[in-house]
């Protein structure tokens, strides 16, 4: 059980000019968890990690950080965090382990106390055979390595991670994932930013769905994909003669798409679900292409919430008063 916070943010508020970047902004963080924070561009989320990282004031609410508030003791809070932002902070010209000497001096570690600590860093995410080669000469994914290696100088109890592994190759992203879980599995919190939605699926133990600068949705992964009902079993046929079988079999809750001769249903005992499907449909003489059961996407899950908080915005300025 996490039960300390090592994030806590309640109502929240920044505007610029005429746009209300948060608008009562809530988040927690339990202590040696990763918090995913996902939302579409412009929705809030670098603008929070900026507040929650000192780095900008903000005009209403309050936030903690590692214990400490963030409007009144900042200093402290700034020794208690990490913070990795969308662009690569590492020298191209040093070595990778100069790299995390420099940051060690810069942290005002002594010259022997710098270089024990790199070599701890180098070792930790997986770069001490590449710590004497220059920085330009590694890859995407291990430069953003070396970069997440120097937020760690001081160990920071909270770690946030704004967009980590945009424009990273797979592979690359994966060895990303790699030191976050072992970041994590040493005691560091993380706030992650992404876009990627199978990025905060394969890492947060608990998501918050942003838009227009407030929280529209939070919970585990499997809460977030349960809110759109579950498992689901796809049937794809072979012509459209099998579709109209196959939806008049399975009944009037599927979801159908002509195109993709594609027929979807929830269902709840997935596994007997599936069996009574498959055979409803051989005894219908549906010729199927493929048959699966799945459970929603946090892709699904995204762009439904996010089209609802929308239609909901939509809704209320129609009701308002000219």
């Amino acid at each position: 059980m996490h039960n300390r916070l090592a994030v806590a943010a309640e109502g929240l508020r920044k505007r610029y000019g005429d746009h209300q970047a948060l608008d009562g902004f809530d988040l927690t963080v339990a202590e040696g968890t990763v918090c995913g924070l996902l939302g579409p561009n412009g929705a809030g989320k670098t603008t929070a990690v900026r507040i929650l990282a000192t780095l900008l004031r903000f005009d209403g609410g309050r936030a903690e950080v590692a214990g400490f508030d963030v409007a009144r003791q900042a200093v402290q809070v700034k020794r208690k965090i990490g913070l990795v932002g969308q662009q690569t902070a590492v020298d191209e010209i040093l070595t990778g382990r100069q790299n995390l000497e420099m940051f060690g001096r810069l942290f005002h570690l002594s010259t022997r106390d710098a270089r024990r600590r790199a070599d701890e860093l180098l070792d930790q995410f997986g770069l001490t055979d590449a710590g004497g080669r220059a920085a330009r000469t590694y890859s995407g994914g291990m430069r953003r390595r070396l970069d997440i290696a120097a937020s760690m100088i001081l160990a920071p109890a909270v770690l946030f991670l704004d967009e980590p592994t945009t424009g990273l190759d797979p592979r690359g992203r994966s060895e990303v994932w790699d030191a976050v879980r072992a970041m994590v599995g040493a005691g560091t919190s993380v706030l992650l930013t992404t876009q990627y939605l199978d990025e905060a699926d394969q890492l947060a133990d608990r998501i918050s769905v942003i838009d227009a600068g407030r929280v529209i949705a939070e919970g585990t992964p499997d809460q977030l994909k349960a809110k759109l009902g579950g498992d689901r079993i796809d049937v794809l046929v072979s012509t459209s003669a099998d579709l109209d079988r196959a939806s008049g079999i399975i009944g009037r809750h599927a979801d159908i798409d002509k195109e993709k001769l594609l027929i979807s249903v929830p269902v709840t005992d997935r596994v007997a679900a599936l069996t009574e499907i498959a055979q409803a449909l051989r005894d219908g003489h549906v010729d199927m292409a493929d048959l699966a059961l799945r459970r929603p996407t946090l892709d699904e899950v995204f762009l439904h919430l996010t089209e609802k908080a929308d239609s909901a915005d939509k809704t209320d300025k129609t009701e308002v008063p000219a």
